[in-house]
Protein backbone atom coordinates (compact mmCIF):
# COMPACT_ATOMS: atom_id res chain seq x y z
CA UNK A 1 0.00 0.00 0.00
CA UNK A 2 1.27 3.31 -1.07
CA UNK A 3 1.24 6.46 1.39
CA UNK A 4 -0.94 9.62 0.29
CA UNK A 5 0.86 12.79 1.68
CA UNK A 6 -1.98 15.04 2.21
CA UNK A 7 -1.50 18.81 0.86
CA UNK A 8 -1.45 21.55 3.62
CA UNK A 9 -2.15 25.22 2.90
CA UNK A 10 0.85 27.74 4.10
CA UNK A 11 1.28 31.48 3.09
CA UNK A 12 5.05 32.56 3.04
CA UNK A 13 5.82 36.21 3.63
CA UNK A 14 8.19 38.06 1.70
CA UNK A 15 10.34 41.14 2.28
CA UNK A 16 13.73 42.93 0.99
CA UNK A 17 15.10 46.14 0.91
CA UNK A 18 18.84 45.57 -0.58
CA UNK A 19 20.27 44.32 -4.02
CA UNK A 20 16.97 45.38 -6.03
CA UNK A 21 14.36 44.48 -3.51
CA UNK A 22 11.77 44.25 -6.43
CA UNK A 23 13.72 41.07 -8.27
CA UNK A 24 14.73 39.74 -4.71
CA UNK A 25 11.25 39.50 -4.26
CA UNK A 26 9.78 38.30 -7.76
CA UNK A 27 13.03 35.74 -7.79
CA UNK A 28 12.39 34.21 -4.53
CA UNK A 29 8.42 33.72 -5.51
CA UNK A 30 9.65 32.25 -8.64
CA UNK A 31 11.82 29.41 -7.00
CA UNK A 32 9.40 28.56 -4.55
CA UNK A 33 6.80 28.36 -7.05
CA UNK A 34 9.49 25.68 -8.69
CA UNK A 35 10.17 23.67 -5.39
CA UNK A 36 9.27 20.37 -5.25
CA UNK A 37 6.10 19.41 -3.20
CA UNK A 38 4.73 22.90 -4.11
CA UNK A 39 1.91 23.60 -5.69
CA UNK A 40 -1.05 26.39 -6.91
CA UNK A 41 1.02 29.28 -5.92
CA UNK A 42 0.13 33.15 -5.90
CA UNK A 43 1.52 35.88 -4.78
CA UNK A 44 0.00 38.92 -3.81
CA UNK A 45 0.40 42.24 -4.68
CA UNK A 46 3.55 44.29 -3.52
CA UNK A 47 3.60 46.55 -0.79
CA UNK A 48 6.34 49.44 0.00
CA UNK A 49 6.82 49.37 3.72
CA UNK A 50 9.28 51.39 6.55
CA UNK A 51 11.63 49.44 8.06
CA UNK A 52 10.84 47.55 12.02
CA UNK A 53 13.63 48.54 13.67
CA UNK A 54 16.82 50.61 13.02
CA UNK A 55 15.68 53.04 10.64
CA UNK A 56 18.94 53.81 9.12
CA UNK A 57 18.03 51.41 6.07
CA UNK A 58 15.97 51.71 3.01
CA UNK A 59 12.04 50.77 2.70
CA UNK A 60 11.29 47.16 2.21
CA UNK A 61 9.08 45.67 -0.66
CA UNK A 62 6.74 43.04 0.78
CA UNK A 63 4.24 40.50 -0.53
CA UNK A 64 2.60 36.97 0.86
CA UNK A 65 2.57 33.48 -0.99
CA UNK A 66 -0.53 31.66 -0.72
CA UNK A 67 0.26 27.74 -1.93
CA UNK A 68 -0.27 24.19 -1.36
CA UNK A 69 2.54 22.09 -0.02
CA UNK A 70 3.50 18.18 0.87
CA UNK A 71 6.24 19.51 2.98
CA UNK A 72 5.68 19.72 6.87
CA UNK A 73 6.44 22.98 8.27
CA UNK A 74 10.09 22.29 9.40
CA UNK A 75 11.04 21.21 6.00
CA UNK A 76 9.08 24.10 4.39
CA UNK A 77 11.38 26.17 7.11
CA UNK A 78 14.70 24.95 5.83
CA UNK A 79 13.90 25.38 2.46
CA UNK A 80 13.05 29.07 3.02
CA UNK A 81 16.01 29.29 4.38
CA UNK A 82 18.01 28.02 1.54
CA UNK A 83 16.45 29.88 -0.50
CA UNK A 84 17.31 33.08 1.51
CA UNK A 85 20.57 31.93 1.60
CA UNK A 86 20.87 31.68 -2.26
CA UNK A 87 19.88 35.49 -2.50
CA UNK A 88 23.08 36.51 -0.19
CA UNK A 89 20.69 36.39 2.90
CA UNK A 90 23.15 37.88 6.20
CA UNK A 91 22.47 37.30 9.59
CA UNK A 92 23.80 39.96 11.54
CA UNK A 93 21.45 42.43 13.21
CA UNK A 94 18.20 41.88 14.19
CA UNK A 95 15.51 43.73 11.79
CA UNK A 96 18.79 44.94 10.14
CA UNK A 97 18.39 45.47 5.87
CA UNK A 98 18.51 42.11 4.17
CA UNK A 99 18.57 41.13 0.61
CA UNK A 100 15.45 38.45 1.03
CA UNK A 101 13.21 37.64 4.53
CA UNK A 102 10.87 34.75 3.92
CA UNK A 103 8.69 33.94 6.87
CA UNK A 104 6.29 31.10 7.28
CA UNK A 105 2.87 32.66 8.67
CA UNK A 106 0.55 30.38 8.79
CA UNK A 107 0.27 26.56 8.25
CA UNK A 108 -3.02 25.30 7.67
CA UNK A 109 -4.56 25.67 10.79
CA UNK A 110 -2.13 24.63 13.02
CA UNK A 111 -0.24 26.05 16.34
CA UNK A 112 3.49 25.43 16.33
CA UNK A 113 5.87 26.83 19.35
CA UNK A 114 9.27 25.49 18.69
CA UNK A 115 12.65 26.81 18.89
CA UNK A 116 13.37 27.09 15.47
CA UNK A 117 9.55 27.82 14.09
CA UNK A 118 6.68 29.65 15.95
CA UNK A 119 3.18 29.14 13.83
CA UNK A 120 1.25 31.57 13.38
CA UNK A 121 4.08 33.99 12.83
CA UNK A 122 4.27 35.58 16.43
CA UNK A 123 4.41 39.29 15.09
CA UNK A 124 1.53 38.83 12.32
CA UNK A 125 -1.44 40.57 14.42
CA UNK A 126 1.48 43.38 14.89
CA UNK A 127 2.08 43.96 10.82
CA UNK A 128 0.50 46.15 8.44
CA UNK A 129 3.08 44.54 5.74
CA UNK A 130 2.41 41.48 6.30
CA UNK A 131 -1.71 41.22 7.52
CA UNK A 132 -2.33 43.67 4.22
CA UNK A 133 -0.98 41.89 1.34
CA UNK A 134 -2.15 38.28 3.11
CA UNK A 135 -5.49 39.70 3.04
CA UNK A 136 -5.04 40.41 -0.84
CA UNK A 137 -4.98 36.40 -1.16
CA UNK A 138 -6.68 34.83 1.51
CA UNK A 139 -9.75 33.26 1.28
CA UNK A 140 -12.56 35.57 3.04
CA UNK A 141 -13.30 35.01 6.35
CA UNK A 142 -9.46 33.56 7.52
CA UNK A 143 -8.85 32.58 10.91
CA UNK A 144 -5.30 33.14 12.27
CA UNK A 145 -5.39 30.14 14.57
CA UNK A 146 -5.52 31.32 18.26
CA UNK A 147 -5.86 34.77 17.42
CA UNK A 148 -8.56 36.20 15.59
CA UNK A 149 -10.26 36.83 12.06
CA UNK A 150 -8.32 38.39 9.78
CA UNK A 151 -10.32 40.89 8.73
CA UNK A 152 -10.57 42.00 12.40
CA UNK A 153 -6.58 41.98 12.66
CA UNK A 154 -7.24 44.56 9.82
CA UNK A 155 -9.34 46.53 11.35
CA UNK A 156 -6.78 47.08 14.77
CA UNK A 157 -3.84 47.40 12.32
CA UNK A 158 -3.45 50.83 10.33
CA UNK A 159 -1.48 51.04 7.03
CA UNK A 160 1.06 52.98 8.61
CA UNK A 161 2.73 54.22 5.38
CA UNK A 162 2.47 51.00 3.89
CA UNK A 163 1.59 51.49 -0.15
CA UNK A 164 0.52 49.18 -2.97
CA UNK A 165 2.67 49.31 -5.49
CA UNK A 166 1.14 49.42 -9.23
CA UNK A 167 3.50 46.56 -10.47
Amino acid sequence: MTETIDWHEAYIGLGSNLDNPLLQIRSAAKVISGLDDIDECRLSPLYTSQPVGPQDQPDYINAVIRLKTRLSPLQLLKQLQAIENQHGRVRSIRWGARTLDLDLLLYDDLILNLPELTVPHPELKNRSFVLYPLADIAPEGLLIPGTASLSSLLAACPADGLQRLAT
